[in-house]
């Protein structure tokens, strides 16, 4: 695996190949570098705090002196909403609607869906623009819903093209139809430097396995990120059976070599990476360190 000078590794792919464990030997390497580094996942069922074996409650954990984690869900994303704009917005609605916060929030999602994962992207930005972490290897949800929060930059930004014709129509008071023109604006700045901020900053890494379904989805997912302008760095090709000591495992090798075959025959221009499957559960700093040593050669 290339080294990482300050960028943001994203590692994505179908749920249960492995990407959770890629994403937490890369962090436990940048770490091991001397870099301080952050892991985060953005899974709505995390298991970075499992394979760390890291059972504090405290956000970040630290798991050792350069090496944090933290795990975000929907409670966070809402705290983020609230900070950043949701207070705001509700005073100026508040005034003309009788609605409580919830209903509000409720409400605005179904006006702009894709909200929640509009402030997770800002989030990781935020965290980036801070400089307090050398390295983050960021953790996502299994690859379809990576792939819905990767396009939620530019599908509100089109939305919003339409919010000023809408929301003018209201019969709002002109303060506070200003009030609202001034958020939509907020919004669409926080769109466009997300979407920025995914295109320039962001190496994507997609974690995959040499089996038929898995390969059918990696042309598509490759199509899709590539006319969004997202850089996959690299692709990791997880389970591959090394060894043929049985009747099964040989079987089992068979299949899995004609779908490796078709991968480096596809994506010649993208550097692959071969890790072997194991015996035993990832789990714990020492296992980490024997994948470290395929992952980075």
């Amino acid at each position: 695996m290339a080294e990482n000078n300050g960028s943001i590794y994203m590692f994505s792919g179908k749920g249960g190949v492995g990407k959770t464990t890629c994403a937490a030997t890369t962090a436990l390497h940048h770490a091991s570098l001397g870099e301080k580094t952050l892991a985060i996942s953005t899974d709505a069922t995390p298991s970075l705090a499992h394979i760390f074996e890291i059972k504090d409650g405290q956000k970040p954990a630290r798991v050792t002196d350069s090496l944090f984690i933290d795990e975000i869900g929907i409670p966070e994303v809402e705290e983020m909403w609230d900070r950043k704009f949701g207070r705001e917005v509700y005073e100026v609605f508040s005034s003309i609607v009788s609605l409580d916060y919830d209903s509000f929030k409720e409400f605005m999602s179904s006006m702009l869906p894709g909200l929640a994962d509009e402030f997770m992207v800002d989030y990781i930005r935020q965290l980036k623009l801070s400089g307090k972490y050398d390295s983050i290897i960021w953790d996502t949800a299994p690859l379809g819903q990576t792939l819905a929060l990767l396009h939620t930059p530019s599908m509100l930004i089109e939305h919003l093209k339409l919010a000023p014709r809408i929301y003018t129509n209201f019969k709002f008071g002109q303060r506070q139809k200003s009030s609202i023109m001034e958020i939509i604006k907020g919004w669409q700045k926080l769109s466009g430097d997300c979407l920025d901020f995914l295109r320039s900053e962001v190496r994507f890494t997609i974690v995959t396995i040499p089996e038929a379904l898995a390969f059918e989805q990696l042309d598509g997912v490759f199509k899709e990120m590539e006319r969004n302008g997202f850089k996959i760095g690299q692709l990791v090709v997880n389970n591959v059976i090394k060894t043929d000591e049985s009747e099964f495992l040989k079987s089992k090798a068979a299949q899995q070599r004609r779908y490796l075959d078709m991968i480096y025959e596809k994506f010649v221009n993208v550097n692959i990476i071969e890790l072997a499957m194991r015996p035993y559960e990832i789990k714990g700093i020492e296992r980490l360190k024997e994948i470290e040593k395929s992952l980075f050669v």
